[in-house]
């Protein structure tokens, strides 16, 4: 259910690592150097930086940037709701900073989903939505239009990570670690769009979806899950998912972990296969990496050697637990145990690259629809509503998906790649409304009237609470237009 991590030592001959040493220290005064604003990076990138220290990057995977000097191809690929049409995001020049008009053209009037994350390095371990697993159902692409940042200046697109979203490379990827092997990983993620279920994860897992025991995964976290007690604070801590554990270091519970809560945190993970591991993790705006553990393996089963199996997993756990929230930017996974020479690089290089934004609230061309009693008109079922779902009032909450529409051009309010639709198509008073597939039938059509009421043609009817009722859970339906509180909506 939890991630694993997978690390060799390698002790190279001092011949042979100081010039790659030299290389890495010259980077580490080059990045702090990097002005961001302009289309093309400056200096070495991340892979760039791992690579001249001998821990080449086996993976890469951001939706905002190029993590490779010279790297010019996808960063990503989109699906629009409307049509099936896909089309892959770039970057404004090589080395650069993604192309997000790209993707707010091919989008335009309709919703799209990140149905690819294109590996960066040429092994291909590109990332889709996950199969199904023996703790979750099958994931769905992220809503491609949901978290805008800038990055260097630009606009760009994150992936949020809702429950039941999620990507995997399933299989063994190419060069990833596999039986207690070294490597490390880093993820640039946000420290604010976070939750305690599991699992919000990134880097080694099961080679299919489930749990095959202790020391079989090793991905980096950053969540508020206090798995082993006691813990400082109240999180989000950066983590270790080494399968059946999120260990903060040490045998589990390390209470010299802080944990980061700020908009943009950068979370590293780094572990020899054999007998050591280390996590850090430092503010992505600003500052140096904290370390908060360098030291023994757990001695708990499993975990000495490690037992990876090389799979990849983005937003879930090994066992694909795709309950858990959080927002990703970047991320990579290299062969090899990596300097602090190299990680403190790639700190400065990801500081340097200019991120800024709020993280924890869809802002994209949603917004919220509050009905009466000011609660905000939502899906049962947290963020997972499949055709027929319910569409009900709940207290609004700034980090659920299901609670931010898009009015389309055509009428229709859309949300996690369905419409608000009646039941059936009907017009009867009564019908309750549902979440359905986006289809343009006439019970998808939906005005906002300038007495708050959302009015549809079809019916002569409009959206309304029973009774005026406003407590958590109350189904919504369609009800003769009459100007009651019960059918105040307000679009956001």
């Amino acid at each position: 259910m939890l991630g694993k991590p997978r690390f060799a030592v390698r002790r190279p001959w001092l011949g042979k690592i100081l010039l790659p040493v030299m290389a890495v220290l010259a980077m580490v005064f080059g990045a702090f150097t990097v002005l961001p604003g302009v289309s093309q990076a400056a200096g070495s990138l991340p892979c760039d930086i791992y690579g001249a220290a001998g821990t080449p990057c086996v993976a890469a995977h951001s939706t905002t940037r190029a993590l490779f000097s010279a790297y010019n191809g996808p960063l990503y690929q989109v699906t629009r709701a409307s049509d099936g049409g896909r089309s892959d995001v770039g970057l404004l020049a090589a080395g650069g900073y993604a192309n997000a008009q790209q993707q707010d053209s091919f989008c335009a009037n309709t919703t799209c989903r990140i149905s690819k994350v294109y590996d960066q390095t040429s092994r291909h371990n590109d990332l889709l939505p996950g199969p199904a697993g023996t703790a979750g159902g099958v994931d769905r692409g992220a809503d491609a239009g949901e978290i805008a940042v800038t990055a260097g200046g630009h606009k760009v697109y994150g992936i949020w990570i809702s429950p039941g979203v999620g990507y995997r490379y399933t299989g063994v990827a190419s060069g990833v670690a596999v039986n207690g092997q070294p490597e490390g990983a880093y993820m640039v993620a946000s420290g604010t769009h976070v939750g305690s279920d599991c699992c919000f994860d990134y880097g080694n897992a099961e080679r299919t979806p489930s749990d095959t025991g202790n020391g079989h995964m090793d991905a980096v976290s950053i969540a508020t899950t206090c798995y082993f007690a006691p813990c400082t604070g109240s999180g989000p801590w950066v983590e270790a998912d080494m399968e059946n554990g999120m260990f903060q270091g040490d045998n589990g519970s390390n209470t010299a972990n802080k944990g980061n809560n700020t908009p943009y945190v950068t979370a590293m993970l780094k572990n020899n296969g054999q007998t050591t591991y280390a996590i850090k993790g430092g503010n992505s705006q600003s500052g140096a990496l904290s370390t908060w553990w360098s030291g023994a393996l757990p001695t708990r089963g499993g975990y000495r050697p490690m037992q990876q199996e090389g799979g990849i997993i983005l937003g879930t756990g090994g066992d694909n637990s795709n309950r858990n929230r959080g927002t990703f930017f970047e991320g990579v996974m290299v062969a090899g145990y990596p300097t602090d020479a190299a990680d403190n690089a790639v700190q400065a290089n990801v500081v340097s690259a200019g991120y800024s934004g709020q993280t924890n609230v869809p802002n994209g061309p949603q917004g919220t629809i509050t009905g009466p009693g000011g609660k905000c008109v939502d899906v049962a079922a947290d963020d997972t509503g499949v055709n027929g779902a319910a569409v009900q009032l709940w207290d609004c909450q700034n980090w659920a998906e299901d609670q931010f529409w898009t009015h389309q051009s055509n009428g229709s309010l859309s949300t996690i790649g369905r419409c608000l639709d009646i039941n059936g198509n009907g017009t009867a008073a009564g019908t309750q409304v549902e979440l359905w597939d986006c289809n343009g039938v006439g019970g998808q059509n939906w005005q906002q009237r300038s007495d708050g009421s959302l009015f549809n043609p079809q019916s002569g009817r409009c959206l309304d609470s029973p009774s005026g009722a406003t407590g958590n859970g109350t189904r919504l339906q369609i009800w003769d237009c009459n100007g009651s509180a019960a059918q105040k909506f307000t679009l956001h």
